[in-house]
Order: structure tokens, then sequence, then C-alpha cells
């Protein structure tokens, strides 16, 4: 079992903690994630770039939601499932479409699952997608910058989702009521 450090304000390194204090204003909080991807400051530096990058993409917030919990789904990640089940809860997003993504049943929304499939494609077959599908995604209304902004959120999510893995991060209390494991 690995053990990694929570660190806080006071045992990070110094370069982590300014991006610490930058969690706390944009969460509330230092999310466990944060806190143990402060060891290495750079790790933090860019996740939080890469979420920021994503967040402003060409997706909403469904789509947003989409993709993070198809991959946080399929990575089967303890952590991130449950995190990104309250923020979609914070961002209203619709419950029908959060209790899908969770269960892995199609979406209530042919487009929505569009994305899905084509991020479930994207994700298994690391970046490989057939002319049909890609033809489907088109005609779902999605153009060539909505396929780069999924690799965007992949890329943030192999982050959290593999280091979630490695530290076993312990699931904050907000997301505990979220609690998620593979059927």
């Amino acid at each position: 079992m690995n053990s990694f450090e929570l660190h806080t304000l006071a045992t990070a390194p110094e370069a982590a903690k300014p991006l610490l204090e930058q969690s706390i204003k944009s969460f509330g909080m230092i999310p466990n994630l944060h806190a143990v991807m402060a060891e290495s400051p750079q790790v933090l530096a860019a996740y939080q770039e890469l979420h920021g990058l994503f967040m402003q993409s060409s997706f909403d917030k469904e789509e947003l939601t989409v993709v993070w919990q198809t991959i946080n789904v399929e990575h089967q990640c303890h952590y991130c499932v449950p995190a990104h089940t309250a923020i979609a809860h914070s961002m209203k997003i619709d419950e029908s479409i959060i209790t899908a993504l969770r269960d892995e049943r199609p979406l209530p929304n042919d487009k929505l699952e569009t994305l899905r499939q084509t991020t479930l494609q994207m994700l298994k077959n690391r970046g490989m997608i057939d002319s049909a599908n890609i033809a489907e995604f088109y005609a779902a209304g999605y153009q060539k910058k909505h396929l780069l902004d999924i690799v965007l959120g992949m890329s943030q999510k192999v982050m959290s989702n593999y280091i979630n893995h490695l530290a076993q991060t312990p699931v904050d209390k907000p997301f505990q009521e979220f609690f998620w494991e593979k059927k």
C-alpha cells in the first residue's frame, strides 16, 4: 500500500502552498486529491491548469460532466466519481444524466449519449476512432474542436484517476454521500 501524505498549508512544499490556497478559494477547502498532489507542486499546478482550461473548453456544463464522469467510471475511480457527482449537483445537472453516467446506462439525450460513446471509444482505443463513429459525432452537432477538447478532459482525468489509484485517496466528507463502486 502506498501511503501519501494529505498535505495542508503547514506541511506542503513551499511551491505548493499558493496552489493549495487557490484550492481553498475555489472549493472552500483543500480537496484530498489536491492534498495528495501537493507532494509534487508541478503535478498540482498542471492539474489545476488543465482543470481551468477544460472548464473554458467548447463544452457546456452537461457536456463537461459527461466527459468527466465517463472517464471516471471507466477508470473505476473511487474518489472522482463521488466528487464529480457532487460537482454535477452543484452545476444543477439533471439527476437522470448523473445517474445514467454512474450506472453506465445510455443517457436520456441522444447528443450527450453520442459524446459519452465517443469519449469511451477514444479512451478504450487510445484515441483511435473509426470514420463511421466520427461521422456520427459530427452528425450529432459536434466539431473537430470537440474531439480535441475530449483529449484535454482525458488529460485532466488521467492525472486525477491514476493518482487516486496510487494514493488510495480518501473521499472528502462532502462527497461521501455519493459513494460509488463499479457494479
